[in-house]
């Protein structure tokens, strides 16, 4: 199976579908104009609410969450849908605060989603840093995911997760052959830490792209809450100057509409 539909509802929310599987990253249903308060003096609100409806969305098989302890990533109806999910996998920390047997993984283990007349998918946690150097003990664990499965033409398809470029993350491309990623992106900033990014820009995501070289690259958390402070306007000017080989390979999906990729 070379081939995968994704749905992209809105923030960081995806849904991925393959082989009879549907999986969804970063539950965000909330409808906009609630503020949520982040830790340390940082917050947000969210201005706009998801394309899909929870209620509409279907039966889920497994949701992966980059983390469970920012409401941009996990709001409240986004977490009343959790116990509806077939799995659950998330950070170490996170899984222990959840509970109900939600699977957590540190960078670089991995657990397989099977089911019966479906194709084994394999998850790997891959690194993310949320923030500056150091500055873990206060953002709290993140990890992306990359989802291998058999019959992928050009690699696995990699969520990055909330992070900024950093030598972790560089490690997808020596790790890994990646056929579709999709960037968090949104250069979040907030006024209490000042210049200070918790998330990648779109500069930051060329240089990534450069080493990873996946076949399509898919920008999503870009849009949809204040403390994102690089609009989609301001990503595609930069993607614009990108070497060929990156500006090549980036797609943007109409939000809400499904779309099929290559992977």
């Amino acid at each position: 199976m070379s081939r995968v539909r994704v749905t992209h509802i809105g923030g960081p929310t995806a849904l991925i579908e393959v082989g009879g599987w549907r999986l969804l990253t970063d539950p965000t249903f909330d409808p906009a104009g609630r503020a949520y308060a982040f830790g340390w003096g940082t917050s947000s609100r969210k201005l706009a609410g998801p394309a899909v409806d929870a209620g509409a969305l279907g039966p889920i098989d497994a949701v992966l969450l980059t983390h469970d302890h920012h409401g941009d990533n996990l709001d409240g109806a986004g977490r009343e849908l959790l116990p509806s999910a077939g799995t659950v996998v998330t950070t170490a920390a996170g899984a222990a605060r959840l509970g109900g047997g939600a699977r957590g993984l540190a960078p670089w283990a991995s657990t397989t989603l099977e089911a019966e007349g479906r194709p084994s998918i394999e998850v790997t946690a891959t690194p993310c840093r949320h923030g500056p150097p150091l500055s873990r003990p206060i953002v709290g664990d993140v990890v992306g995911f990359a989802l291998r499965w058999e019959g992928q033409r050009h690699g696995a398809v990699w969520i990055s997760g909330d992070t900024v470029l950093y030598p972790g993350v560089r490690q997808v491309a020596g790790r890994l052959p990646v056929g579709l990623a999709l960037l968090h992106l949104g250069g979040v900033r907030f006024p209490v830490t000042g210049p200070l990014r918790y998330t990648m820009t779109a500069r930051d995501a060329v240089e990534l792209l450069g080493a990873v070289r996946p076949h399509t690259a898919v920008p999503v958390h870009y849009e949809g809450w204040k403390h994102f402070q690089q609009p989609r306007a301001e990503i595609e000017r930069e993607f614009a100057a990108a070497p060929a080989g990156v500006r090549d390979r980036i797609r943007w999906l109409e939000i809400g509409t499904p779309t099929d990729l290559e992977t």
